[in-house]
């Protein structure tokens, strides 16, 4: 409780001292990462590629220091400084969701469309946005496209794009209107795929998928600066296949309410306060009745509901730049499983054990302008958490491997964070630290017997298990003119009481085929070290040339290397503009994974090189605004695999798409 004592005390002296401070705007700067999915040729000087027909995980690719995790073509997994879900936050516009699949099959970012998407916002590290939590390794935030007030009074998008390797086709629609007093702006997004093929024409079977999103946005202003807004997105994907997995998906369905109250032009310490109320349901169904040669058919539903509340003030005096946060969630989070056995009664057993988890948060920035070539930015927050067994058969499952296990669990959690940026004719120096801990995830507390297809073990929870923590430098370098754009950037993390799954030679496994059970440990350390360096060059108005070269580490306390970190990586692409004409050529160039770890089930990934080429135009006729863009993915047709394709299944081939979008 010191922690979030201190916290508190910490807003009170904001609250006394800055309303000395004369009203001034500032610019943030800390380390953020934004992409804007709604762009036009031309604009920002960036290829839009795919547009809005480029699902969520292709947008946020765009990112810096994140990959992706793959199991099929559907609903890949966010990475950000190779750190996967458990230690990241992932939000839509602050609201907090979480994943019903056992198997981390439906991620967040998995229940959002592009058509419902103006940007998304990525904080690195340990300096989370106000409503995240356990962000030890970053934090992402998706921001949907509202519509707002004084817009044009009414628009029309029509989506369509098609993908040749798979028969991908997209479909789109969303209508806005906007007044003084009101707006609202709805659509639907239609998605439906084949199985694809990897290089050289080789089928890759159970990779299809079918998907439909439907959103709806309302704003209401009954006065002058109060401002009303609701939210409801329904998503539902079906018939979905994973290659690298022994089950697919039946359904995934999500249903994402909220409703928000916000005031502008406050007089005083703060100008802007926001609430929000917001639940989510999400449910999620794996079998593998369409599976040949399955000796036990079994189906896998999951279930997840969230509701929840912040309250964000802002402000600024003088050099300060403040946001003060309150927010709170409730969670349950529940999957069972059913086997079925030729000639015996069906074998029943609960993976996730209804637990509910309760988690209330104070959190506190400041970005303070000592001067134009000096700045400072800090970030705090603590949060309180219960979580609970609401099952009497899990409980009793679990304490046959831990008795005496209590029901509830209590925990709190913070983290801290201080930067320093110096500025001036064009350079930009900055260095950071921060720490930061995590509460265990549902799984690695509670889970019963989840099987992991990467390295195929069984995996039970620990509810023993001691929050993880981590303390984060970082540091960067830039330089930039009218020609030439350069970065260097390095961030460390080194955890202690580090949790991953570890063999217990005591217990035997479940699934058939699995070498043994793994049960959640704390080890006593591990570090991850991220390294990037980015090169820009314009040398002519209508010419860019864009370099990247990263490289990462990780290691845990016994040697062992940690899985699922990135090997040496070179991104390049040549882009023209030219008027409304734009293109891009540019290729991926990896090397093979040799730092990989076959403790966790890791075997070497060969390096590889694809290439990519594009075009796109921009046409106006009157009113209306069309772009159209066409181009080629993996130009030359090459078999490979990432280092985070699940059990190594291949990637697309070679792929022509096209797509048109038109704005009335």
């Amino acid at each position: 409780m010191t922690a979030g004592i201190a916290i508190f005390i910490g807003a009170l002296y904001y609250s006394n001292v800055l309303t000395a401070l004369p009203t001034d705007s500032i610019e943030k700067e800390a380390s953020i990462n934004e992409v804007t999915i709604t762009s036009t040729v031309g604009s920002k000087r960036k290829v839009a590629g795919k547009g809005r027909t480029a699902s969520i995980e292709e947008h946020l690719l765009q990112l810096n220091n994140v990959a992706m995790v793959k199991r099929g073509a559907y609903a890949w997994e966010p990475v950000v400084n190779n750190m996967s879900t458990e230690r990241l936050s992932t939000t839509i516009d602050g609201m907090k969701i979480f994943y019903a699949c056992t198997d981390k099959m439906d991620p967040v970012t998995s229940y959002v469309e592009s058509g419902n998407l103006q940007r998304v916002r990525l904080d690195s590290g340990l300096d989370g946005n106000p409503q995240a939590t356990g962000n030890i390794g970053g934090s992402i935030d998706l921001k949907l496209r509202k519509s707002g007030f004084d817009a044009a009074p009414q628009e029309f998008n029509l989506t369509t794009g098609y993908e040749a390797n798979g028969h991908l086709q997209v479909y789109g629609a969303d209508a806005a209107f906007s007044s003084q007093t009101f707006y609202a702006n709805f659509g639907a997004f239609y998605r439906d795929a084949d199985n694809y093929r990897a290089g050289g024409h080789q089928d890759v079977p159970f990779s299809k998928f079918h998907k439909v999103n439907s959103f709806l946005n309302l704003g209401f202003r009954p006065a002058p600066n109060h401002i009303v807004e609701g939210t409801v997105i329904f998503d539902r994907a079906t018939d979905v296949g994973y290659p690298a997995l022994n089950m697919d998906v039946s359904d995934a369905t999500g249903l994402i309410t909220s409703l928000s109250y916000r005031r502008e032009q406050l007089a005083g310490l703060f100008y802007r306060w926001e609430t929000k109320v917001y639940y989510n349901h999400i449910t999620h169904n794996m079998d593998d009745s369409t599976r040949p040669d399955v000796i036990i058919h079994m189906d896998m539903p999951g279930k997840s509901s969230t509701a929840g509340l912040y309250s964000l003030l802002e402000g600024s005096r003088g050099k300060h730049q403040y946001q003060l946060n309150f927010d709170c969630y409730y969670n349950t989070l529940f999957a069972d499983m059913t086997m079925y056995v030729e000639g015996a009664k069906p074998m029943y057993m609960l993976t996730w054990p209804d637990v509910g988890t309760f988690n209330s948060g104070l959190s506190l920035s400041d970005n303070i302008r000592l001067s134009d070539t000096h700045s400072i930015h800090l970030s705090a927050k603590g949060s309180w958490q219960q979580q609970r067994i609401n099952s009497d058969e899990g409980y009793h499952a679990l304490e046959i491997f831990f008795p005496g296990v209590e029901r509830s669990k209590r925990t709190f959690m913070g983290r801290v964070s201080v930067s320093y940026a110096w500025q001036k004719n064009g350079w930009r120096l900055a260095a950071g630290t921060g720490y930061g801990n995590r509460a265990p995830s549902v799984t690695e507390s509670f889970g019963y017997f989840l099987n992991n297809a990467f390295d195929r073990y069984d995996y039970i929870g620990n509810p023993h298990l001691k929050n993880e923590s981590a303390v984060e430098l970082n540091t960067s370098a830039s330089w930039q003119n009218d020609v030439i754009d350069t970065r260097l950037e390095v961030n460390a993390f080194f955890f202690h009481n580090y949790i991953i799954g570890t063999p217990d030679n005591r217990l035997s496994a479940m699934t058939i085929g699995a070498p043994g059970v793994k049960v959640y440990q704390n080890l006593k350390h591990a570090k991850i070290v991220n390294t990037a360096f980015t090169f820009s060059v314009t040398p002519l108005s209508w010419l860019r040339w864009d370099n990247k070269v990263s490289y990462s580490y990780g290691k845990e306390s016994t040697g062992a290397h940690l899985p699922l970190i990135a090997p040496f990586t070179y991104l390049t692409a040549l882009k023209l503009f030219h008027q409304n004409w734009e293109g891009e050529l540019g290729g991926e160039l990896v090397g093979k994974q040799s730092n990989y770890s076959n403790k966790y089930g890791e075997s070497l990934t060969p390096g590889y090189a694809v290439w990519h080429i594009s075009a796109g135009y921009q046409f106006n006729i009157h009113t209306v605004v069309a772009n159209i863009h066409v181009g080629v993915d993996n130009l030359f047709d090459r078999y490979y695999s990432t280092y985070s394709d699940w059990n190594h299944i291949p990637q697309k081939g070679r792929n022509i798409y096209a797509n048109l979008s038109v704005k009335l």
